[in-house]
């Protein structure tokens, strides 16, 4: 199947099972694979870990609902690649500019933790989100796991670049990726990501990535 996303994907018995017992208690949530979200042309991928129980595993859109949403879809609109800066439901009219969200496992994992194996199943469907981008695109990782999947997907090894919030990493093809702390609660509660140490990330893509001329 050469497909970036697959709506029906039941590959890993654990997230499918998972989302099925999710289903029965909150009926009403999207609890199936959520899709990539935002421009199909875009020069800025940005990777997360996996729907969040409350968030994109209820409203079907990535960091949509959740937490995690906050801080980065009003980064996202203050440096011009989103429309609103809020995002709270999928039908909300909420637009990406040059960029597009994903997540380096589609599914919802129980605590939030997938294993090893899940993220290597998932794997394909990064991989070729990533043969789709153009050669000046970035890469954005939030997080060691999604950096390592963006490398997996790259058939790279994985100390073959270093995770560290800010770091930049040149890859194949002329891509560039670029690591930050994951925008989740726990991490900007305690204060290891704060908004003007995400906001210093986006400058730098911004620096790489010029708004577009309308």
């Amino acid at each position: 199947m050469n497909r970036t996303f697959d709506p029906a994907c039941q590959r890993c018995p654990r997230l499918a099972s998972f989302l099925r017992e999710v289903k029965r208690n909150h009926p009403d949530y999207h609890c199936a694979p959520v899709a990539p979200f935002g421009d199909a042309a875009a020069r800025l991928l940005i990777v997360g870990l996996a729907p969040g129980l409350h968030g994109a595993n209820a409203t079907g859109r990535p960091f949509t609902g959740d937490y995690a949403g906050i801080l980065l879809y009003d980064t996202l609109h203050r440096y011009g690649f989103g429309s609103a800066p809020q995002s709270v439901a999928a039908s909300d009219g909420l637009k990406l500019i040059d960029c597009r969200i994903t997540n380096a496992v589609k599914c919802l994992p129980p605590e939030n933790k997938p294993t090893t194996a899940e993220i290597r199943e998932c794997n394909g469907y990064l991989a070729r989100e990533l043969a789709g981008l153009r050669e000046d695109s970035v890469i954005l990782a939030l997080g060691t796991i999604a950096h390592n999947a963006v490398l997996r997907a790259l058939g790279l090894k994985q100390g073959a670049c270093r995770f560290g919030h800010g770091a930049e990493h040149a890859l194949p093809g002329g891509l560039q990726l670029i690591d930050s702390y994951h925008c989740s609660r726990y991490n900007t509660q305690t204060r290891r990501l704060t908004e003007s140490m995400f906001h210093a990330v986006f400058e730098r893509i911004r620096e790489r990535l010029p708004a577009r001329r309308r």
